[in-house]
């Protein structure tokens, strides 16, 4: 619950940075190059440090922590010290080489265009080592399931964004070069806000350099795969990112502005369920205590479906009225709403995917199986661009977002399958009861939706901003209060520790 509450602060943070990003520069030229900076800077922190280092470490770190304290900070420092070289040796690489790449990633892209993304992509990558000192300590906090200051993190990170488009752009001499200057703001930010919470747990730096201690070897090991599957899933994205450039100006744009906007319910349902819980599992399955395993992974599984699935409603239902919102100011036209619009839609198909593959990745760190979720992620990732090449010609931007999601939804069931039949077996009759009650309602709940917005509709002016926030805002509110009332009647598993939340407030109100 506090990773959600943070990461609802944080994602409403990210849609206030998208709405200044469109805003001010509209889905054209400039956001095409700040999307396509991040390509490079975000291949090398999400290949090797981001989820790949948390899934290997946390395990470990737990083990050596119950046997020798002192040992598993050594071990830490190891790891953070040989990780920020090597980070910091690609960085560099990538730095000298980056206008070579961007010119093969971004081919569509004009010359002027190409060459801003070459500036902020050498700003963005110093942010990479801010991330990885952030990430170790992230982790760490994790062990110990501290999560206060992990979870304010990346609203420290948007916040150094938003300081970069409204301060650094226009207040500057640095000009769109201060979008990656803000950027690399918001990764010292997400780091130093951890670093008191991390010398609380009684970690201090030591320049300690051991590459052969057993733990790193293990570390490193169990990083491998997972290492692969995640530069897999960046290709996956600089691939779309390089069909995108080709397609018109500003595919790059609302590519990305649509995924960040379906990005906003994954990360608060279904990755912070799938962190919080992350500790858990590995200590079950350390302890081989299955039962236990089994039972909390089916029940973080039907939390965040009884949540994705009212939320895919309300993305489907009100997809226009949202990116009008959020986005639709300043430069950003009509023609941008639209095609943003569509490309949410077609996000949206896979909600219920994109949720619960993280949660499902981390069951299977937790067993220590990283091969796996790699060999299905690479498989996911052809499909992603055979579908993208494909139906990028034949609906433009929205066929990228398409193809995504059939890529999603093939990769969570290959996941499914795989944990049911070789890891435990899962409890398939709760499971499939709980989907179609959360359906069941989930359905009415768009009927009730769709009767407020047409009922609401002529009633307001449709063309000004406080129009449609009415419609849109009383539309979620009447379907939202039909949900959760019902849910919460029909006393549903699902929303049991919200239930016992509300009572024991009640109790001590009255």
């Amino acid at each position: 619950m506090i990773i959600a509450l943070f990461s609802i602060f944080s994602r409403i943070l990210g849609l206030l940075r998208d709405r200044f990003l469109s805003s001010s520069f509209g889905a054209g030229q400039v956001l095409d190059a700040y999307y396509a900076s991040f390509r490079l800077p975000d291949l090398v922190f999400n290949t090797l440090v981001l989820g790949a280092l948390s899934s290997a470490f946390i395990p470990v770190f737990i083990k050596y922590w119950r046997q020798d304290k002192e040992e598993a900070w050594r071990i830490t420092n190891g790891v953070m010290n040989v990780l920020f070289l090597i980070v910091l040796g690609f960085s560099i690489l990538f730095f000298c080489l980056a206008p070579i790449i961007v010119n093969y990633m971004v081919p569509g892209f004009n010359m002027e265009t190409k060459a801003l993304t070459v500036t902020l992509t050498r700003i963005m990558l110093l942010g990479t080592l801010f991330f990885t000192l952030s990430n170790v300590a992230g982790s760490v906090l994790n062990s110990f399931r501290k999560f206060l200051a992990y979870s304010l993190a990346p609203i420290m990170y948007n916040l150094g964004i938003i300081f970069g488009i409204l301060v650094l752009v226009p207040k500057t001499n640095l000009s769109y070069a201060g979008l990656g200057w803000g950027v690399a703001l918001g990764a010292l930010l997400h780091f130093l806000i951890q670093l008191p919470a991390l010398k609380r747990t009684g970690y201090r730096w030591q320049p300690i350099f051991n590459f052969k201690h057993p733990a790193i070897k293990k570390i490193s090991v169990l990083m491998l795969p997972r290492c692969f599957g995640l530069a897999i899933s960046q290709f996956n994205f600089i691939a779309t990112t390089l069909i995108a450039s080709g397609i018109t100006i500003g595919a790059v744009a609302i590519y990305n502005l649509a995924f960040n906007l379906v990005n906003f319910p994954v990360s608060i349902f279904g990755i912070s369920l799938a962190i919080s819980i992350f500790p858990l599992l590995s200590k079950n399955f350390a302890d081989g205590d299955k039962k236990s395993f089994v039972q909390y992974f089916s029940k973080t599984v039907r939390r965040i479906l009884y949540f994705i699935v009212p939320t895919t409603v309300l993305l489907l239902a009100l997809r226009a009225q949202i990116v009008r919102l959020v986005l639709g100011a300043g430069v950003f036209s009509w023609r941008d709403t639209v095609l943003t619009a569509q490309t949410l839609g077609w996000f949206s198909v896979s909600l219920f995917a994109q949720s619960l593959i993280p949660v499902f990745a981390r069951a299977f760190y937790a067993t220590q199986n990283t091969k796996t979720p790699v060999k299905i992620a690479i498989f996911a990732f052809i499909i992603n661009i055979i579908g993208c090449l494909i139906l990028g010609n034949l609906i433009g931007v929205g066929g990228l977002a398409l193809a995504f999601s059939l890529a999603s939804i093939v990769n969570f069931g290959l996941l499914y399958i795989y944990f049911d039949k070789k890891i435990a077996p899962l409890p398939s009759k709760e499971i499939i009861i709980s989907i179609l009650r959360i359906v069941g309602l989930s359905m009415a709940m768009a009927v009730i939706i769709q009767g407020i917005k047409y009922l609401i509709g002529p009633l307001v002016n449709m063309q000004t901003f406080i129009g449609v926030f009415i419609q849109t805002f009383t539309a979620v509110l009447g379907g939202t209060f039909f949900y959760v009332v019902t849910t919460l009647a029909f006393k549903f598993d699902e929303v049991d520790p919200v239930r016992k939340l509300v009572l024991r407030i009640l109790k001590k109100i009255y």
